[in-house]
């Protein structure tokens, strides 16, 4: 592929699926919404898209990601009763991931150097913070909303939706949507421009935000649904202690 990685629930766990895409080598032209520039209508939008997103503190939810449909990501999570699980798949490359509690599951059919097929159970003091692996406010949203509302650069409320421009470079590696660019490569200028459009529920929360593809990077997407069901999370039977090995292979330094 021409393009540069992306990352899903960490960028380095994209890493590990081995997905390189991203920004491409062609040219172009730049596909950027009309937005206003008024201060006060992005501050309006972003305290909006904020307010939103609370539901992540106080329910249960599932979010699915796409990204440039060559990553997809099913999660969910009670953060409340401090469950989750999550599955990602690329190019037929899985990796399965359960939380209940502090215990962390994983489960991966990708070759990595001194690691298993079977589920293992990972010491949290030695999974790299990078990793994104938490039930702690600020970092327990799989779909990583919160990186993607930082990054806005424009925006304007439409009714229920939000629309406007994000930069790229702004977004911070974590949970959810990620781009990176090839290695020896910078993104273009006009990714500090890149649309998006959110759209909350008739009870104002997130339900949708979509980065359509534009300026050599792919589209993404999140989307919010099943608040309040509940979140059964089943701990793997017969999980093995996660070898040494793996621990390197994890995060930005995967």
């Amino acid at each position: 592929m021409t393009r540069g990685a992306i990352g899903g629930i960490a960028a380095g766990v994209l890493l590990l699926l081995g997905c390189s895409v991203g920004a491409s080598s062609g040219d172009e032209p730049p596909t950027v919404p009309r937005a206003s520039v008024d201060a006060g209508a992005k501050s309006e939008a972003v305290s909006l898209l904020r307010s939103g997103t609370e539901f992540i503190d106080e329910s249960s939810f599932r979010v699915d990601t796409d990204i440039g449909g060559i990553v997809t990501i099913r999660s969910y999570a009670d953060n409340v009763k401090r469950r989750a699980a999550t599955k990602m798949s690329a190019s037929g490359r899985v990796i399965e991931i359960r939380m209940i509690e502090n215990a962390i599951y994983m489960k991966t059919n990708v070759d990595l150097p001194g690691v298993g097929k079977e589920w293992m159970s990972l010491d949290p003091a030695r999974v790299p913070s990078d990793f994104a692996l938490s039930f702690a406010p600020g970092k327990n949203d799989p779909g990583g909303s919160a990186r993607l509302i930082d990054a806005i650069v424009t925006a304007r409320i439409e009714g229920s939706q939000v629309a406007g421009t994000l930069d790229v470079t702004r977004m911070r590696p974590g949970n959810g949507i990620n781009f990176q660019p090839n290695p020896g490569e910078t993104f273009p200028d006009t990714t500090g421009s890149q649309p998006f459009r959110a759209t909350l529920d008739a009870e104002g929360r997130l339900v949708s935000f979509v980065i359509p593809e534009a300026n050599g990077l792919p589209s993404a997407s999140l989307g919010y649904t099943d608040f309040g069901a509940a979140v059964e999370v089943v701990r793997p039977e017969d999980a093995v202690a996660a070898p040494a090995a793996l621990y390197p292979q994890l995060g930005l330094g995967g």
